[in-house]
């Protein structure tokens, strides 16, 4: 379907796309454009069943000298923002397929999503998931009232599974497209946005493979104010969606499929419609680097005490990384998707985000093995106010004179300055004293 204008015949009608045949294993067959009255009509059926989510502003405007308002949807309660899509998706359809169920082979957003609110309307949902899967997000799955099914050692002997699952039993296959009634749920965002902030200049998004909150809420965003300015978001490693705006169709040679770190940001572009809206309405799509998402997820932790994924903070690495100079003292918000990030992952995302960020250093230097050197070198960090993370002796293979021992420090500043203070006031004293660079 071509589309005419920005501001109309978005969207086909969401209730007349729902299959009539249980048989049906997939939703592509029915995808359509859509309009705004889809993305309103579905506001109003998913009201009771998901957060209004505060947009806020934030303590970082000042940093960035931007006036920054940031959507919380990692508050929904599996964390992220897909709810919106899935339970509009799964209250649209018909009765006698949500008594025979629905079956998903992810493990991520949109699965435990899938889990969640199916649970709740009472529709039986499976999960297949292939046995690398974390057995965290199998273990929350199935509190979310899923039957999980671990099977075959990749996604894709999992999808094959769960396909003919749904052929045998009559459930509906499920996966994240861009079919009308997913992205009319999604466009909620935007609608609520613009609500919730009077006068916007810019609203940013995570973009990159599945693009559908970035199209569905465009379509809202730019009917309601065609002036708001609509960006999107991706990494430099896996900039799906700027190649297929480029080829003009979803990229089919990417080789990235939902890597560890940025989930369903490394996706595969998934739909032509996505894109298709994409093109016609979104301003502009920019890609960021690794370290400006993991100092993004540092700054959203530090100053809003919100513990989000790459792809939750991915929208305000734009910023963080100096990409969009144009909405300096501009009134922006920003769609914080995402909160699941795994425990140990979030370890050494905040790890690596302090070194990035200048505030850990190591440095080693050769000392004279006697009583008091070491306690001489601590005197120093303390008068330098920096906090000692770890600190090691290496006496068996030091290759300077005898009695002489290698010391390895690790320690914690304030900020880039402190730790050039610190590594000056060392270099004073210890002028052998070697750095090492991040």
């Amino acid at each position: 379907m071509k589309i005419v204008s920005r501001n109309e015949e978005l969207l086909g009608d969401a209730l007349s796309l729902i299959p009539q045949s249980s048989t049906r294993t997939s939703l592509s067959s029915y995808n359509k454009l859509i309009r705004f009255e889809d993305i309103s009509a579905a506001a109003f059926k998913i009201q009771c069943g998901v957060q209004k989510t505060p947009c806020m502003y934030s303590r970082l405007s000042k940093q960035y000298g931007v006036d920054i308002y940031l959507k919380k949807e990692f508050l929904q309660y599996t964390g992220s923002v897909k709810e919106r899509g899935v339970l509009y998706l799964l209250t649209s359809l018909p009765q006698d397929q949500q008594r025979k169920g629905v079956i998903v082979a992810s493990d991520g957003n949109f699965s435990m999503a899938v889990a969640y609110h199916a649970s709740e309307l009472r529709i039986p949902v499976f999960i297949i998931v292939s046995t690398s899967t974390s057995p965290a997000r199998v273990k929350m799955c199935r509190e979310y009232g899923a039957m999980v099914i671990s099977y075959g050692t990749t996604a894709k002997d999992s999808q094959m599974h769960a396909r003919r699952l749904a052929q045998e039993n009559g459930y509906l296959y499920l996966e994240e497209e861009d079919s009308a009634v997913y992205l009319s749920g999604l466009g909620t965002v935007g609608l609520e946005m613009y609500e919730q902030v009077p006068k916007l200049d810019a609203v940013i998004f995570p973009a990159g493979g599945h693009c559908g909150l970035l199209a569905g809420s465009a379509a809202a965003l730019k009917h309601l104010n065609p002036r708001i300015s609509v960006i999107g978001v991706e990494s430099e490693r896996f900039p799906v969606l700027q190649q297929s705006l480029k080829a003009g169709h979803p990229a089919e040679d990417q080789a990235c499929n939902n890597h560890h770190f940025y989930g369903d940001v490394s996706g595969l572009c998934f739909g032509s419609n996505s894109l298709q809206l994409t093109g016609k309405l979104v301003d502009k799509v920019v890609a960021v680097r690794e370290e400006d998402i993991l100092i993004s997820m540092l700054r959203l932790l530090e100053y809003e005490r919100a513990t989000v994924d790459a792809e939750g903070a991915i929208g305000l690495a734009a910023l963080v990384a100096g990409k969009l100079p144009e909405l300096k003292g501009k009134r922006v918000a920003i769609v914080i998707c995402s909160g699941n990030v795994e425990l140990h992952l979030l370890q050494q995302c905040i790890a690596r985000a302090l070194t990035l960020d200048n505030r850990v250093c190591r440095f080693s230097l050769v000392l004279s093995d006697c009583p008091g050197d070491i306690s001489k070198l601590l005197e120093i960090l303390a008068r330098e106010e920096a906090r000692v993370l770890d600190i090691k002796q290496e006496r068996t293979f030091v290759t300077s004179e005898l009695f002489t021992v290698e010391v390895i420090c690790t320690a914690e500043t304030r900020d880039k300055i402190h730790t050039a203070q610190l590594r000056n006031a060392l270099l004073e004293r210890y002028p052998t004293a070697a750095w090492t660079e991040r």
